[in-house]
């Protein structure tokens, strides 16, 4: 199943305050936060990169396969919470561009 333009739109409006840009592949859509790869939509469900940062921000989290063939990602089940939406990806936004500016 293709992810929707909607759900898409949805999500973006839950963040704020972030350089949310998105990039639209095989019906999908893989998110960047801050220019950095953060993760993507997948048959609308945010799916973000499993980075330790991410494991210790959301320790209970389940994870989703994106598609077949491809490792697991931790799924974002509060995109309607904005807040803590907006907390996650400031944060891992935040350490990634750290990590590439190293």
């Amino acid at each position: 199943m293709a992810s929707t333009k909607e759900y898409l739109g949805f999500v973006l409006s839950q963040i704020n305050g972030i350089d949310i840009t998105y990039k639209k592949m095989m019906d999908e859509y893989l998110l960047y936060a801050n220019g950095v790869l953060l993760g993507g939509i997948y048959d609308d469900r945010l799916l973000i990169k499993p980075i330790e940062k991410a494991k210790g921000l959301l320790p209970n989290a389940e994870y989703a396969i994106p598609y077949d063939g491809a490792k697991p990602m931790i799924f974002c089940d509060f995109v309607d919470d904005g807040e803590r939406l907006t907390n996650v990806i400031e944060n891992l936004s935040c350490y990634m561009k750290k990590s590439i500016n190293k």
